[in-house]
């Protein structure tokens, strides 16, 4: 799933997460999209993608500043993701914080 295929215009931020999900769906795929919907609303989201494997999952998250995304990280419901993620989705996962200083792309016309 991608939901922003154009790059922000640099400098920003990316966090990326990339993630070993446990067997079973257990309310993932629902919490998954409710936190796509509430990110997207945050101050200084900018875009977000995203792709799934049956062993690997990266996420890559865009923003404005390492405020927004400190925000976004104390983010009430998204503590509650986070938590449900290492009790019940996850076993194993990492996050990386990166400033993008430049990016370009390829799009086939």
């Amino acid at each position: 799933m991608i939901i922003t295929s154009k790059a922000p215009q640099s400098p920003y931020y990316a966090v990326i997460f990339s993630s070993q999900r446990t067997e079973g769906d257990k309310g993932y795929g629902r919490m998954a999209q409710k936190m796509d919907e509430l990110a997207s609303g945050q101050p200084g989201f900018l875009g977000m993608e995203s792709a799934r494997d049956d062993e690997l999952g990266i996420t890559v998250s865009y923003w404005e500043s390492l405020d927004a995304i400190k925000t976004w990280k104390e983010n009430s419901a998204h503590k509650v993701a986070q938590n449900k993620g290492k009790e019940e989705w996850y076993k194993n996962y990492s996050v990386k914080i990166c400033k993008v200083e430049r990016a370009y792309s390829f799009e086939m016309e």
